[in-house]
C-alpha cells in the first residue's frame, strides 16, 4: 500500500476520518467530498495551479459520454496483467481513468494539482484515494508503489523511480502522429505531428521499455462534444480568436483520436533514489507537474 507522506517534514501520514496528522502535528483536514489536500504554498506555480473549473467540467462531459472509451479499455488491458497493490496516477484530472484502474488494482491513489479536478474525482468515485499535489514533490514514501500511471501529464522521472518498489512499472500514455490532426488544421496553419517517441530516451538510465501499443480510433464529433474538447485543451486558447470561433460555429467535425501507450519497468537492481522519509523530493525531471498538460486530448 502506498504510504502517504507529510509534505512538509516528510513523515508518514496517520489517517483519521476528519483529519490526516504525521508526528510532528501537521494536519490535514479531509475536505466534505472526500479529498485531502497536501499541496503546500511553496509547491505551487500560480495562486490556483492546474486546470480551471471550466476545463475541468469540459472534460468529464466529454469523457462520459464515451469518445475515449477504447482508450480506457486499452488501458484496463495494459494494467490487468500487472496485478499491481498500488497505483499512482499522476496528474489524475476529475478521475475518469483512475476509477477504471480501480477495477484492476487493490489500492489506488490519484493526484492532481488542480483542486476544481480533485474534487470532481472526490464526489464522483469515493472508492480511491484522492489528494491535491504536485508530481514534481509526490507525498509519497519510497518504493510503496507498484504502478505509475501518466497520462497526458508532464513526467517527472526521478520522482516516479523513487516511489517505485523494484521492478515497478510505469504506464505513460502520450498522443500520437496524427492525434486531431484535422482539429487541429481548422485551427493552426502549421501543424507539427506528436512524436511519442522523444519520451524514450529520458526513461533509458533506469527504466526498460516493455511494450509499445499505437491506438487510433475515428471520432465523429456534433455538438456540444466539439465543444468540449475545444473548452478542454490548449489548443483552442493558442489559435487565433477568429479560427476558435469559426470552429465552434461548425455542428461537427470528423477527426482521428491517435494515441501511444508505452509500458516501462524499472531496472532489477537500479538502487531506489536516495530520498527517505525524512528527506526533501529530488529535483524533478524539467517540466510543470500536476495537471494535464499541452499534450492532453
Amino acid at each position: 500500500m502506498a504510504l502517504i507522506l507529510c509534505p512538509l517534514c516528510r513523515q508518514p501520514l496517520q489517517r483519521e476520518a476528519k483529519a490526516w496528522r504525521c508526528l510532528r502535528e501537521h494536519s490535514f483536514d479531509v475536505a466534505r467530498e472526500g479529498y485531502v489536500n497536501l499541496l503546500p504554498v511553496q509547491h505551487k506555480n500560480s495562486r490556483d495551479p492546474g486546470d480551471d473549473p471550466q476545463m475541468v467540467m469540459a472534460r468529464r462531459e466529454f469523457l462520459q459520454a464515451g469518445h475515449y472509451q477504447p482508450l480506457r479499455d486499452a488501458l484496463l488491458a495494459l494494467a490487468a496483467p500487472l496485478q499491481s497493490q498500488s497505483l499512482l496516477d499522476i496528474g489524475c484530472g476529475e478521475g475518469y481513468y483512475t476509477a477504471a484502474l480501480a477495477e484492476v488494482s487493490a489500492q489506488v491513489t490519484g493526484l492532481d494539482i488542480a483542486r476544481p479536478a480533485i474534487r470532481v474525482a472526490a464526489k464522483r468515485y469515493p472508492g480511491v484515494t484522492w489528494l491535491v499535489g504536485s508530481g514534481a514533490h509526490l507525498p509519497i514514501a519510497d518504493g510503496t508503489v507498484d504502478l505509475v500511471c501518466n497520462i497526458f501529464t508532464q513526467m517527472h522521472l526521478a520522482e516516479m523511480h523513487r516511489v517505485l518498489r523494484p521492478e515497478g512499472h510505469v504506464l505513460v500514455v502520450t498522443p500520437a502522429a496524427g492525434h486531431l490532426q484535422s482539429l487541429r488544421e481548422q485551427l493552426f496553419d502549421e501543424v507539427h505531428p506528436y512524436d511519442p517517441g522523444k519520451f524514450l530516451a529520458p526513461f533509458e538510465a533506469q527504466f526498460e521499455l516493455q511494450s509499445r501499443r499505437e491506438l487510433q480510433f475515428p471520432l465523429s464529433l456534433g455538438q456540444p462534444a466539439l465543444g468540449h474538447l475545444l473548452q478542454m485543451t490548449p489548443y483552442a486558447w493558442k489559435a487565433r480568436p477568429e479560427r476558435r470561433a469559426a470552429l465552434e460555429a461548425r455542428q461537427g467535425l470528423e477527426t482521428e483520436a491517435a494515441f501511444s501507450l508505452l509500458l516501462f519497468r524499472r531496472r532489477p537492481g537500479e538502487p531506489a533514489a536516495e530520498a527517505g522519509l525524512g528527506q526533501p523530493a529530488p529535483r524533478p525531471w524539467p517540466g510543470r507537474s500536476g495537471s494535464k498538460d499541452d499534450a492532453e486530448s
